[in-house]
This record gives C-alpha cells, structure tokens and sequence, in this order.
C-alpha cells in the first residue's frame, strides 16, 4: 500500500504575500548577485583588455633612410679655364732635330660633395626635440674635361716641320695636366669646407619636415687632390 501524499492548502491570501514580499526578496538578491557579477566581469575585462599601444618610432633609421635617398650629394662645382703648353722634340743622337709645341686652352671641372650612402643609425643622435646628424667627410667626387670648351690653340712642328707628329699625344698630355692644374686651384680655394657648409644646409632643409630642431655636424676632411673612395 502507497504512503498517501499530504497536501498542503495555503490560503489565497497568504499565497498573495508570500509572493510580494517573498519575491521582492528574490529579485533584490538577484539584483545583487548580477551587479556584484557585472563588477566581476568589468574587472575581468579590464585585466585582460588587449590595448594597442602607440607604434615607437626608429628615428634614427628613418632619418637615415631618407638622407640616403639623396644618395650622393654634389654641393659644391669648382670651374676654371688654363693654359697648358706641352712639347715633345726628335733627336738623332744627342743633337735635338726637331721639337714640336702644342698650346692647349682647357676648361675643366671639379665636383666636390658628400657620399651620403655612409650614414648610418650611429650618425644621428636624439636629444628631446633635438636631432644630430653627423655627416661624413667632403669628398671630391669627380673631375673631368669639358671637351666641347676646350682646343688646341696652336699647334707647331717647328722649323722645317722637323718636330714629331704627336699632336694626339701631346693633347692627352695636355688634357692631364689640365686637370691637375683645375684640382689644384679648387683645393686651394676650399672646395671641400664649401662642400661641408652646403651640405649642412641642405640635409637640414631635408630634415625640417620632421618637426625637430635639426643640428648638423660636418666633418673635417681628411685631404684634397686626388678622388676619394
């Protein structure tokens, strides 16, 4: 035989309370649980939160790369026109026979600069709102005949015409000594402390878009007369 099941009758009345106030109990419970989750969950979130931080600049490379754009800087051309005499004479023995002169007019130039190929990162240094760029040292970056302004002014083989026929030779000569002459002049005028102040000018100007106080630093240049690298 079943046990019998008891059943409880509660009032309408008593129900009806039990409702209010019981479930009013209930839902500020429920209210505090969810809020005290929420703050959880905030915490949580805020712990865990993946934020992107603002990218770091390399300066230093990026100046470098954009100096190095301009890759070869030409600050400074030295012009100048010479006269040159050069000579070549035919003997027969120990007696001079001949000799043949050649005047040569030659109009030469020389281009002095810096290889801005060579900075690197440790050229630039950063200082606050300061940059400082060390550049390399001038150089003279090339040397050559401006044939289209150059002649020969005269050309004698002397007496009888005696003297050899060596005008192409004595030309090359001359175009040599041409340039030896035109390098030496631009040398003695500065041409490399003039390339050194144009530079510093220049790749400042470069540089003025970076919104930093921009100082450059030259470098003493360690010679004059012959190309460099």
């Amino acid at each position: 035989m079943k046990n019998p099941i008891t059943v409880f009758a509660i009032p309408r009345p008593l129900l009806k309370n039990l409702l209010i106030f019981g479930g009013g109990s209930l839902a500020l419970t429920l209210a505090i649980a969810a809020n005290n989750l929420g703050q959880a969950l905030h915490n949580l979130s805020q712990w865990t939160r993946l934020e992107n931080q603002a990218p770091d600049v390399d300066i230093a490379t990026v100046v470098v790369q954009q100096i190095r754009g301009v890759s070869e800087l030409t600050t400074t051309i030295f012009a100048m026109e010479t006269v040159v005499p050069t000579s070549q004479t035919r003997q027969w023995g120990n007696v001079v026979v001949g000799r043949t002169k050649l005047l040569y007019v030659g109009y030469g130039e020389v281009r002095a600069g810096i290889d801005l190929s060579q900075i690197t990162p440790e050229n630039v240094q950063q200082n606050r709102d300061r940059l400082i760029i060390t550049l390399p040292p001038p150089q003279i970056l090339d040397k050559k005949i401006d044939v289209e302004r150059s002649r020969i002014y005269d050309y004698d083989r002397g007496f009888l015409k005696l003297g050899p026929d060596t005008a192409p030779q004595l030309q090359t000569v001359a175009q040599q000594e041409t340039l030896t002459k035109i390098l030496a002049a631009a040398c003695d005028q500065g041409i490399l402390s003039q390339a050194n102040d144009r530079a510093a000018t220049a790749v400042k100007g470069l540089l003025i878009h970076t919104g930093k106080q921009i100082e450059i630093k030259t470098t003493t240049p360690t010679g004059c007369g012959s190309l460099q690298g």
